[in-house]
Protein backbone atom coordinates (compact mmCIF):
# COMPACT_ATOMS: atom_id res chain seq x y z
CA UNK A 1 0.00 0.00 0.00
CA UNK A 2 1.11 3.37 -1.02
CA UNK A 3 2.24 4.89 2.83
CA UNK A 4 0.29 8.31 1.89
CA UNK A 5 -2.92 6.23 0.94
CA UNK A 6 -6.29 7.25 2.05
CA UNK A 7 -9.63 5.96 2.42
CA UNK A 8 -12.57 7.07 4.74
CA UNK A 9 -16.51 7.54 4.67
CA UNK A 10 -18.03 11.09 3.70
CA UNK A 11 -21.65 11.66 4.59
CA UNK A 12 -23.34 14.19 1.79
CA UNK A 13 -26.32 16.10 3.21
CA UNK A 14 -28.31 18.48 2.14
CA UNK A 15 -31.95 19.99 1.78
CA UNK A 16 -34.56 17.94 -0.63
CA UNK A 17 -34.35 18.46 -4.40
CA UNK A 18 -30.26 20.18 -4.28
CA UNK A 19 -28.67 17.44 -6.20
CA UNK A 20 -27.32 15.10 -4.00
CA UNK A 21 -27.78 11.93 -5.55
CA UNK A 22 -27.15 13.29 -8.86
CA UNK A 23 -23.22 14.58 -7.05
CA UNK A 24 -22.71 11.18 -5.72
CA UNK A 25 -23.58 9.27 -9.52
CA UNK A 26 -21.00 11.48 -10.98
CA UNK A 27 -18.43 11.09 -8.45
CA UNK A 28 -18.63 7.58 -8.36
CA UNK A 29 -19.13 7.20 -12.12
CA UNK A 30 -22.33 5.03 -12.12
CA UNK A 31 -25.78 4.94 -11.75
CA UNK A 32 -26.06 3.95 -8.09
CA UNK A 33 -28.30 6.83 -6.69
CA UNK A 34 -31.54 7.30 -7.99
CA UNK A 35 -32.14 11.03 -9.38
CA UNK A 36 -35.82 13.16 -10.28
CA UNK A 37 -36.98 16.61 -9.60
CA UNK A 38 -39.29 15.10 -6.42
CA UNK A 39 -37.95 16.29 -3.00
CA UNK A 40 -37.45 13.32 -1.22
CA UNK A 41 -36.18 10.48 -3.72
CA UNK A 42 -33.49 9.11 -1.62
CA UNK A 43 -35.04 7.50 1.14
CA UNK A 44 -32.42 4.73 2.18
CA UNK A 45 -28.79 4.95 3.04
CA UNK A 46 -26.61 4.37 -0.44
CA UNK A 47 -22.64 4.08 -0.44
CA UNK A 48 -21.34 5.47 -3.32
CA UNK A 49 -17.69 4.29 -3.89
CA UNK A 50 -15.08 6.15 -5.68
CA UNK A 51 -11.43 5.02 -6.27
CA UNK A 52 -8.51 6.71 -7.17
CA UNK A 53 -4.83 5.61 -7.17
CA UNK A 54 -3.89 7.56 -3.72
CA UNK A 55 -7.68 7.48 -1.93
CA UNK A 56 -10.54 5.64 -1.84
CA UNK A 57 -13.80 7.82 -0.96
CA UNK A 58 -16.53 6.06 0.68
CA UNK A 59 -19.70 8.35 0.12
CA UNK A 60 -22.88 8.10 2.31
CA UNK A 61 -25.68 9.44 0.39
CA UNK A 62 -28.69 10.50 2.92
CA UNK A 63 -32.36 11.35 2.12
CA UNK A 64 -33.23 15.26 1.83
CA UNK A 65 -34.61 16.81 5.41
CA UNK A 66 -37.69 17.57 5.10
CA UNK A 67 -40.82 18.64 7.67
CA UNK A 68 -43.95 18.18 5.11
CA UNK A 69 -44.58 14.76 6.28
CA UNK A 70 -45.17 13.71 9.47
CA UNK A 71 -45.38 9.97 9.05
CA UNK A 72 -43.28 7.54 9.69
CA UNK A 73 -41.24 7.32 7.08
CA UNK A 74 -40.83 10.89 6.97
CA UNK A 75 -39.07 10.56 10.44
CA UNK A 76 -37.20 7.76 9.94
CA UNK A 77 -35.74 9.33 6.70
CA UNK A 78 -34.53 12.68 8.91
CA UNK A 79 -33.51 10.20 11.62
CA UNK A 80 -31.05 8.54 9.32
CA UNK A 81 -29.36 12.04 8.16
CA UNK A 82 -28.31 12.15 11.76
CA UNK A 83 -27.29 8.45 12.18
CA UNK A 84 -25.17 8.90 8.82
CA UNK A 85 -23.15 11.76 10.34
CA UNK A 86 -21.90 9.44 13.67
CA UNK A 87 -18.28 7.61 12.35
CA UNK A 88 -17.80 9.61 9.17
CA UNK A 89 -14.27 11.02 8.73
CA UNK A 90 -15.72 14.33 6.39
CA UNK A 91 -18.53 15.37 5.58
CA UNK A 92 -20.20 17.14 2.03
CA UNK A 93 -23.14 19.97 2.50
CA UNK A 94 -24.88 20.43 -0.99
CA UNK A 95 -26.61 24.10 -1.68
CA UNK A 96 -27.66 25.40 -4.85
CA UNK A 97 -25.49 27.67 -6.00
CA UNK A 98 -27.75 29.96 -7.02
CA UNK A 99 -28.46 31.15 -3.48
CA UNK A 100 -28.41 30.06 0.60
CA UNK A 101 -31.93 29.18 1.71
CA UNK A 102 -33.53 28.72 4.81
CA UNK A 103 -33.81 25.07 4.49
CA UNK A 104 -30.13 24.94 4.65
CA UNK A 105 -29.67 26.60 7.98
CA UNK A 106 -31.81 23.51 9.11
CA UNK A 107 -29.19 21.21 7.34
CA UNK A 108 -26.25 23.34 9.47
CA UNK A 109 -28.20 22.71 12.88
CA UNK A 110 -27.73 18.88 12.03
CA UNK A 111 -24.40 18.84 12.05
CA UNK A 112 -24.12 19.87 15.20
CA UNK A 113 -21.47 22.66 17.46
CA UNK A 114 -19.35 24.12 14.79
CA UNK A 115 -15.29 23.61 14.93
CA UNK A 116 -13.63 27.39 16.42
CA UNK A 117 -12.23 27.85 12.43
CA UNK A 118 -11.78 25.95 9.30
CA UNK A 119 -8.79 24.62 10.09
CA UNK A 120 -10.50 22.20 12.53
CA UNK A 121 -13.72 21.60 9.90
CA UNK A 122 -14.48 18.37 8.60
CA UNK A 123 -17.12 19.79 6.11
CA UNK A 124 -16.64 21.03 2.26
CA UNK A 125 -19.44 23.07 0.86
CA UNK A 126 -20.51 21.46 -2.17
CA UNK A 127 -22.20 24.65 -4.54
CA UNK A 128 -23.88 22.31 -6.79
CA UNK A 129 -25.50 23.49 -10.01
CA UNK A 130 -22.97 26.03 -10.95
CA UNK A 131 -23.89 25.58 -15.17
CA UNK A 132 -27.19 26.96 -14.56
CA UNK A 133 -25.96 30.61 -13.26
CA UNK A 134 -26.21 33.29 -15.93
CA UNK A 135 -22.47 34.55 -14.56
CA UNK A 136 -19.63 33.22 -12.31
CA UNK A 137 -19.95 36.52 -10.35
CA UNK A 138 -23.16 35.52 -9.17
CA UNK A 139 -21.25 32.75 -6.79
CA UNK A 140 -19.39 35.79 -4.70
CA UNK A 141 -22.59 36.53 -2.70
CA UNK A 142 -23.36 33.04 -2.17
CA UNK A 143 -19.88 32.23 -0.65
CA UNK A 144 -19.94 35.13 1.69
CA UNK A 145 -22.97 34.09 2.83
CA UNK A 146 -21.94 30.67 3.21
CA UNK A 147 -19.11 31.59 5.00
CA UNK A 148 -20.52 33.57 7.16
CA UNK A 149 -22.89 30.71 8.19
CA UNK A 150 -20.29 28.12 9.20
CA UNK A 151 -16.43 27.92 8.95
CA UNK A 152 -16.18 25.23 6.41
CA UNK A 153 -12.83 23.30 5.55
CA UNK A 154 -13.57 24.28 1.78
CA UNK A 155 -16.31 25.58 -0.83
CA UNK A 156 -15.79 24.34 -3.84
CA UNK A 157 -18.46 25.11 -6.64
CA UNK A 158 -19.14 22.05 -8.77
CA UNK A 159 -21.40 20.94 -11.72
CA UNK A 160 -22.43 17.37 -11.58
CA UNK A 161 -24.17 17.61 -14.82
CA UNK A 162 -21.57 18.75 -16.66
CA UNK A 163 -18.51 17.05 -14.42
CA UNK A 164 -17.52 20.27 -13.39
CA UNK A 165 -14.26 20.29 -10.78
CA UNK A 166 -15.25 17.46 -9.18
CA UNK A 167 -11.69 16.41 -8.51
CA UNK A 168 -11.22 19.71 -6.80
CA UNK A 169 -14.13 18.45 -4.82
CA UNK A 170 -12.67 15.23 -4.14
CA UNK A 171 -9.26 17.12 -3.08
CA UNK A 172 -10.61 18.69 -0.91
CA UNK A 173 -11.60 16.05 0.42
CA UNK A 174 -8.48 13.54 0.04
CA UNK A 175 -6.77 15.85 3.35
CA UNK A 176 -9.99 14.90 5.86
CA UNK A 177 -9.56 11.37 5.30
CA UNK A 178 -7.27 9.12 7.40
CA UNK A 179 -4.06 7.01 5.99
CA UNK A 180 -5.45 3.77 5.63
CA UNK A 181 -6.06 0.88 3.32
CA UNK A 182 -8.93 0.66 0.88
CA UNK A 183 -12.35 -0.07 2.72
CA UNK A 184 -13.97 -1.72 -0.37
CA UNK A 185 -12.44 -3.59 -3.72
CA UNK A 186 -10.82 -1.39 -6.14
CA UNK A 187 -13.70 -2.35 -8.43
CA UNK A 188 -16.98 -1.86 -6.07
CA UNK A 189 -19.44 0.82 -6.74
CA UNK A 190 -21.93 0.31 -3.81
CA UNK A 191 -22.60 -1.93 -1.31
CA UNK A 192 -26.02 -2.78 -2.50
CA UNK A 193 -27.02 -5.61 -4.38
CA UNK A 194 -28.97 -5.32 -7.36
CA UNK A 195 -32.28 -6.49 -6.22
CA UNK A 196 -32.26 -2.93 -4.56
CA UNK A 197 -30.94 -0.72 -7.38
CA UNK A 198 -33.53 -2.73 -9.49
CA UNK A 199 -36.59 -1.51 -6.95
CA UNK A 200 -34.52 1.70 -7.05
CA UNK A 201 -34.72 1.96 -10.58
CA UNK A 202 -38.85 1.53 -10.88
CA UNK A 203 -39.13 3.76 -8.49
CA UNK A 204 -37.06 6.30 -9.89
CA UNK A 205 -39.13 6.06 -13.46
CA UNK A 206 -42.56 6.30 -11.12
CA UNK A 207 -40.94 9.39 -9.83
CA UNK A 208 -39.57 10.76 -13.44
CA UNK A 209 -42.84 9.82 -15.11
CA UNK A 210 -45.54 10.73 -13.16
CA UNK A 211 -43.95 14.12 -11.93
CA UNK A 212 -46.70 16.29 -9.38
CA UNK A 213 -48.78 13.56 -9.56
CA UNK A 214 -47.15 11.50 -7.82
CA UNK A 215 -48.50 10.39 -4.74
CA UNK A 216 -45.91 10.52 -2.01
CA UNK A 217 -46.78 6.96 -0.29
CA UNK A 218 -45.47 5.23 -3.65
CA UNK A 219 -42.97 2.25 -2.83
CA UNK A 220 -41.44 -0.70 -4.85
CA UNK A 221 -40.54 -4.28 -3.70
CA UNK A 222 -39.26 -6.88 -5.82
CA UNK A 223 -41.37 -9.91 -5.88
CA UNK A 224 -39.56 -12.33 -7.78
CA UNK A 225 -36.14 -12.34 -9.11
CA UNK A 226 -34.90 -15.27 -12.30
CA UNK A 227 -31.59 -15.31 -13.65
CA UNK A 228 -29.32 -16.76 -15.50
CA UNK A 229 -26.12 -15.76 -18.60
CA UNK A 230 -29.43 -15.96 -20.92
CA UNK A 231 -31.70 -12.84 -18.92
CA UNK A 232 -33.41 -11.65 -15.93
CA UNK A 233 -37.16 -12.29 -15.75
CA UNK A 234 -38.11 -9.65 -12.85
CA UNK A 235 -41.60 -9.56 -10.71
CA UNK A 236 -42.31 -6.41 -9.12
CA UNK A 237 -45.12 -4.68 -7.15
CA UNK A 238 -45.75 -0.89 -6.56
CA UNK A 239 -47.37 -0.19 -3.47
CA UNK A 240 -49.42 2.75 -3.35
CA UNK A 241 -51.91 4.12 -0.59
CA UNK A 242 -54.95 4.70 -1.70
CA UNK A 243 -57.43 3.44 -4.44
CA UNK A 244 -57.07 6.45 -6.51
CA UNK A 245 -53.27 6.69 -6.09
CA UNK A 246 -53.52 3.20 -8.12
CA UNK A 247 -55.63 5.05 -10.81
CA UNK A 248 -52.85 7.34 -11.14
CA UNK A 249 -50.31 5.12 -10.96
CA UNK A 250 -51.99 2.76 -13.87
CA UNK A 251 -52.75 5.73 -15.88
CA UNK A 252 -55.36 5.54 -18.99
CA UNK A 253 -55.99 1.98 -20.43
CA UNK A 254 -52.79 1.11 -18.64
CA UNK A 255 -50.30 3.61 -20.60
CA UNK A 256 -48.86 4.89 -17.47
CA UNK A 257 -47.94 1.68 -15.95
CA UNK A 258 -46.65 0.13 -19.51
CA UNK A 259 -44.53 3.46 -19.41
CA UNK A 260 -43.35 3.25 -16.15
CA UNK A 261 -42.47 -0.29 -17.33
CA UNK A 262 -40.64 -0.34 -20.05
CA UNK A 263 -38.04 2.73 -19.20
CA UNK A 264 -37.21 0.69 -16.11
CA UNK A 265 -36.75 -2.28 -17.93
CA UNK A 266 -34.21 -0.18 -20.16
CA UNK A 267 -32.28 1.13 -17.16
CA UNK A 268 -32.23 -2.24 -15.37
CA UNK A 269 -30.43 -3.80 -18.78
CA UNK A 270 -28.18 -1.34 -18.18
CA UNK A 271 -27.22 -2.26 -14.76
CA UNK A 272 -27.62 -5.89 -15.55
CA UNK A 273 -26.20 -5.84 -18.81
CA UNK A 274 -28.21 -8.61 -20.33
CA UNK A 275 -31.92 -8.77 -21.63
CA UNK A 276 -34.99 -8.02 -18.72
CA UNK A 277 -38.04 -9.18 -18.97
CA UNK A 278 -40.20 -7.33 -16.40
CA UNK A 279 -43.31 -7.59 -14.77
CA UNK A 280 -44.85 -4.70 -12.74
CA UNK A 281 -48.28 -4.57 -10.84
CA UNK A 282 -49.75 -1.62 -8.45
CA UNK A 283 -50.88 -2.34 -5.41
CA UNK A 284 -52.61 -1.16 -2.34
CA UNK A 285 -51.01 -1.16 0.50
CA UNK A 286 -53.03 1.18 3.31
CA UNK A 287 -51.09 3.25 5.41
CA UNK A 288 -47.30 1.66 4.80
CA UNK A 289 -45.48 4.69 5.28
CA UNK A 290 -47.09 4.62 8.82
CA UNK A 291 -46.23 1.26 9.17
CA UNK A 292 -43.12 -0.13 10.81
CA UNK A 293 -42.95 -3.56 9.79
CA UNK A 294 -43.68 -2.29 6.32
CA UNK A 295 -41.08 -0.02 6.22
CA UNK A 296 -38.76 -2.58 7.43
CA UNK A 297 -39.39 -4.92 4.30
CA UNK A 298 -38.32 -2.56 2.13
CA UNK A 299 -35.54 -1.59 3.80
CA UNK A 300 -35.85 2.00 5.16
CA UNK A 301 -34.26 1.68 7.98
CA UNK A 302 -34.72 2.82 11.65
CA UNK A 303 -31.85 4.69 12.33
CA UNK A 304 -32.51 4.27 16.45
CA UNK A 305 -35.07 1.36 16.62
CA UNK A 306 -35.51 1.52 20.61
CA UNK A 307 -35.89 5.20 20.35
CA UNK A 308 -38.87 5.26 17.92
CA UNK A 309 -40.58 2.41 19.73
CA UNK A 310 -40.56 4.67 23.10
Amino acid sequence: MNPSHRAGMIAIVGRPNVGKSTLLNALVGAHVSITSRKPQTTRQRVLGVATRPDAQYVFVDTPGLQYRHRNLLARRMNANVGAALHGVDAVVMVIDAQGWRQEDDAVLAVLGEPPADATQSKVVLALSKTDLLPEKNALLPVLAKANARYPFAALVPVSAARGWQLDDLLGALRGLLPEGMPLFDEDAITDRNVRFLAAELIREQAFRLLGDELPYGLAVAIESWEENEEGARIAARILVERESHRGIVIGAGGAKLRDIGTRARTAIERLLEKPVFLETHVRVSAGWSNDARALDRLGVEAANPRQERS
